[in-house]
């Protein structure tokens, strides 16, 4: 009997739904899209305006897609499950096109979707089975299409003005943008000097102290102003004196002036729940609480999305799609998260389910999904907790507590608002407000929290604190969006007309502050914001700036690169319109309407095309050539004393010597020489100027070499070479003085510069990737490739061209005599001579052994790997390498000058290169002959030192330091 056929994108997907259909259904992964445009091809029709994209079987994908399709003739059925969102849509539209040819009755293949992987959920898609919506294809392909049109088209400007490699995006230029403009800002910032006056009051009779903060004179508030706004507004600094001399004026009056309460308010404040998570919002809490990166966090979530193993259960999926901006919720979540609440206390329970409001029509986006939210509240995060990794865990645990909590009643809060008057000269106003948490609501989670961080703080060791101390240190630098804790200020018992006492007065000298830099959190909360990009491209996004090295990461804070400044800066002189944040925005409403069947997708794109051919037009012509860029400055030459110029480089902006030349030197023979000088002297001087270096050599030694200003002096030259060598040279005089452009590139000598690489994790599963090495060099793997179900997330490497600046060191070169430098160079830092390119020495770190081979020296080396071995310093000419390190000492046993120093798991030993049987064995090449030993054999073999001990390493308890750095938000 044939059985229906059900795709799916992942393997994780299909092991899980395969559960819940049982034996008369077959489930298959595509592993994600199985089409696409070509890369070598732009890929668009672009003649006739027509847009049609040129499809593909993407490359590897071949035997995928030939084994989807000898199922699907079998297949008595055929239903695309991929995820319920346009890219799922695309996909799902690309199997039909790859399978119909194969299907005789074309009305078997149906479209399912379902926004949860529960049974309930799965089986109903199924009876509602549909066809794929054409319409949400439409709106996939528009955004597909565009980004090509821009990529293809933009970038190889860049190649040809900038440098190659470059790229540009729709969207990750203009999230580009917002992260220089705000560097811009932060450079351009004049801070704005302030005071402000607190006042510590005693009430008197025992009763606590408590602060209140200056606020007004007579009634009128005190007020800085601090410029003004985008639309020219003023803007003021509240509760604020200009200077120390009003500041000195007004503490002169306020300590002989008699304190009373001028009014006391007390009302009850309401905090309502928040809504339950979008996908921005998750990025964002989860950044802030957990200190999860965005790629990080969506994966985590695609795993808890496409199941995890729960005991009897089987494999459960945990929680609903994860990419959505919806806040809508199925009426049975809501009924079942009320159920769980009844039961924690009528009073956490509202009279009706609370409802939230979804965005406005116009950014609208992916809203045809519900929340993040728990597939079933009954799984509490600590009842399923020994079925999750530890970052599933504390994601899941934000998302069951956040959608949970959005069902309960609001906290409530008894505040307090105490006017105080100091009359004197004139009445100062003071103020001061408390608040003190009456009914903890839908806080109930967080208090419970709270209490637990405390608990766990109070049994921390010393040494466990200073790493909680650390970490709720770098939690804090995280800006989250979730609102600020209230903290509890509870305030005395207080009467109008109370006399109070002073007991000092606290004048502070503060200062505006720049903006902060942009973190991912508070990036993907601006790209919200604006509708820029939509929460499924947010982690591509963030990764493609970070890949291209157009931003660093300093401190967890995005600082864009020289080179990202500058990418910027032409494409926004120069694309104006394409690349202005509003039109982004105003394309993403289009791309809805085309989804919502309200515009054609051919119209957007010849609207767009029209300001883009314009503009790509313009920009051909004037846009600025960087690469052949020579800028004038008042820096002066170390080396000559001429002015430097500023010029483009592989690896940014760098100062250089107004004197170099590309000139070739002139060989002056002998022979026209002695029988025509003036003639060689024209051929010369035509070639370059005077001054020049006239140099004698023999075999590439100078034995001569003199500076020249003029003909007269030229000759006298030429003439006194020719007695040191035959061969004579004329050189143009030139300065080869260069220096980096170190203002124009991030500090990386800034607190958090030198920290360790961040962690990456997996796209997919959300694990730590792991370094490994290949036949294209190194690249970051998922953990999980060869598992099976495998996990195959790969990402390539790219160079780094940030560098550290050269350190200058005492100890001067062996070879010339220039100071040496510490450089940072692609495998670390090594130090090397200041004079180079003319003196290449580099200094090596040699053994006290001579090479058996030609009796050079000895070098410690590293591979690409990492791995240390030992090479002869003469190499390619002696071919001598060891991954041995060998020793200054002869073996007792035979004549060998050196013996090996051999590291195993039973110690240290000092073992003869002629004992072949203690060596470690080497697995000769293929092909290779089999080499005869050279020496008798020898069984000299001497233990230096036993096994290394194991090393216990003590890490802190998680659940001691894991409180506190979610408490940091």
């Amino acid at each position: 009997m044939a059985k229906s056929l059900v795709i799916v994108e992942s393997p994780a997907k299909a092991k899980t739904i395969n559960k819940y259909l049982g034996s008369e259904y077959i489930v298959e992964a595509s592993i994600g899209h199985i089409m696409d445009l070509p890369k070598n091809d732009i890929g668009v029709e672009l003649l006739k305006r027509t847009f049609e994209p040129t499809l593909i079987v993407s490359p590897g994908k071949e035997k995928i897609v030939d084994r989807l399709k000898k199922l699907a003739a079998k297949a008595d059925m055929v239903y695309l499950a991929p995820d319920p969102d346009r890219e799922g849509e695309a996909i799902a539209a690309h199997l039909s096109m790859q399978l119909l040819p194969m299907m005789k009755d074309k009305s078997k293949i149906r479209r399912v979707t379902f926004n949860e992987i529960t049974q309930k959920a799965v089986k109903a898609a199924f009876l509602n089975a549909r066809d794929v919506d054409e319409n949400l294809v439409d709106a996939q392909q528009t955004r597909r299409v565009l980004d090509r049109l821009v990529g293809y088209q933009i970038s190889p400007l860049l190649w040809d003005k900038v440098r190659r490699g470059l790229s540009a995006g729709r969207v990750q230029t203009v999230a580009l943008r917002l992260i220089v403009e705000r560097e811009l800002e932060i450079n351009n910032f004049k801070p704005v000097e302030y005071w402000t006056i607190d006042a510590d009051l005693n009430p008197g009779k025992g009763a606590q102290e408590f602060t209140a903060r200056m606020v007004g004179i007579e009634g009128t508030p005190i007020r800085v102003a601090n410029g003004v706004d985008k639309e020219g507004k003023e803007l003021f600094l509240a509760n604020a004196l200009p200077d120390k001399e009003a500041v000195d004026e007004v503490v002169g009056q306020l300590e002989k002036a008699t304190w009373t309460v001028r009014g006391v308010e007390k009302k009850e404040r309401r905090r309502n729940p928040q809504a339950p998570y979008t996908t921005s919002k998750l990025q964002q809490d989860a950044a802030g609480r957990l200190g999860f990166n965005v790629r990080r966090t969506m994966g985590v979530a695609q795993r808890l999305y496409e199941g995890v193993e729960i005991g009897s259960e089987g494999t459960v999926g945990l929680i609903t799609y994860m990419r959505t901006d919806s806040t809508r919720v199925s009426p049975d979540a809501i009924l079942e998260a009320r159920e769980y609440i009844g039961k924690l206390g009528a009073a956490y329970l509202p009279k009706t389910a609370n409802e939230y409001a979804g965005k406005k029509k116009e950014v609208q986006a992916q809203d045809a999904h519900e929340a993040i939210r728990p597939t079933n509240v009954r799984f509490t995060p600590e009842s399923i907790r020994r079925y999750l990794s530890d970052e599933q865990f504390r994601l899941y645990r934000l998302i069951w507590q956040r959608f949970v909590s959005s069902q309960m009643t609001p906290a409530v809060f008894d505040q307090t608002t105490v006017d105080v008057a100091a009359k004197a000269k004139h009445t100062y106003d003071f103020r001061v407000s408390g608040s003190v948490l009456k009914f903890e609501g839908f806080l109930k989670f967080e208090e419970e929290d709270k209490r637990a961080r405390a608990a766990a703080k109070d049994k921390a060791s010393k040494e466990e604190q200073a790493v909680v101390d650390k970490l709720a240190g770098q939690a804090a630098q995280q800006e989250g969006d979730g609102e600020k804790e209230d903290a509890e200020k509870r305030l005395p018992e207080l009467s109008q007309g109370q006399v109070l006492g002073l007991t000092k007065l606290d004048p502070q000298q503060k200062a505006t502050e720049p903006p902060p830099r942009y973190n991912e959190a508070s990036l993907v909360k601006v790209l919200e914001e604006r509708g820029i990009g939509r929460p499924s491209t947010y982690a591509s996004i963030i990764n493609t700036i970070q890949d291209r090295d157009y931003v660093k990461k300093i401190g967890a804070k995005f600082v864009p690169t020289e080179i990202g400044t500058v990418v910027t800066g032409l494409l926004v002189k120069n694309f104006p319109y394409i690349f202005d944040p509003l039109y982004t925005a105003k394309l993403e409403g289009e791309l809805d309407a085309v989804e919502d069947g309200e515009e054609r997708w051919t119209d957007l794109l010849n609207g767009f095309y029209d300001h883009f051919e314009k503009e790509l037009l313009v920009a051909g012509d004037n846009m600025e050539d960087i690469k052949r860029m020579e800028h004038a400055t008042n820096e002066i030459c170390e080396k000559c004393g001429s002015p430097l110029i500023l010029k483009w480089g592989k690896f940014g902006s760098f100062y250089s010597c107004s004197n170099f030349t590309r000139t070739k030197p002139v060989t002056i023979a002998l022979g026209p020489w002695k029988k025509d000088p003036k003639a060689v002297i024209k051929k010369v001087t035509t070639a370059f100027g005077f001054p020049m270096t006239i140099k004698a050599m023999v075999e590439d030694v100078t034995n001569f070499e003199e500076e020249v200003a003029d003909v007269k002096a030229m000759t006298h030259a030429v003439n006194e070479a020719t007695k040191f060598g035959k061969k004579i040279i004329a050189e143009p005089f030139s300065c080869d003085f260069t220096k980096e452009n170190f203002a124009a590139k991030p500090d990386l000598s800034a607190p958090g510069a030198d920290e360790a690489p961040e962690e990456e994790f997996c796209d997919n599963c959300g694990r730590q990737m792991v370094l490994k090495n290949g036949p294209w060099g190194p690249f970051m793997s998922c953990p999980g490739y060869s598992e099976d179900p495998p996990c195959k997330t790969i990402r390539k490497l790219t160079q780094k061209v940030q560098q550290k600046p050269p350190v200058q060191l005492e100890e001067a070169c062996p070879k010339c005599g220039k100071p040496l430098l510490q450089r940072d160079g692609q495998y670390g830092e090594f130090i090397a001579c200041s004079g180079y390119p003319k003196c290449k020495y580099v200094k090596q770190e040699l053994l006290e052994v001579k090479c058996p081979k030609d009796g050079g020296d000895i070098a410690v080396r590293k591979t690409k790997r990492g791995d240390t071995f030992y090479g002869c310093v003469n190499y390619p000419k002696c071919d001598f390498a060891s991954n041995l390190k060998l020793v200054n000492q002869h073996c007792p046993k035979c004549d060998s000058a050196y013996v090996l120093e051999v590291t195993n798991a039973k110690g240290t030993f000092l073992v003869c290169p002629n004992n072949h049987d203690s060596l470690p064995k080497r697995r000769p090449k293929k092909g290779a002959p089999v080499e005869e030993p050279t020496h008798a054999p020898c069984s000299y073999e001497k233990e230096i030192a036993g096994p290394a001990p194991v090393i216990e390493v003590s890490r802190p308890d998680p659940e001691k330091t894991r409180a506190v750095v979610e408490s940091v938000a």
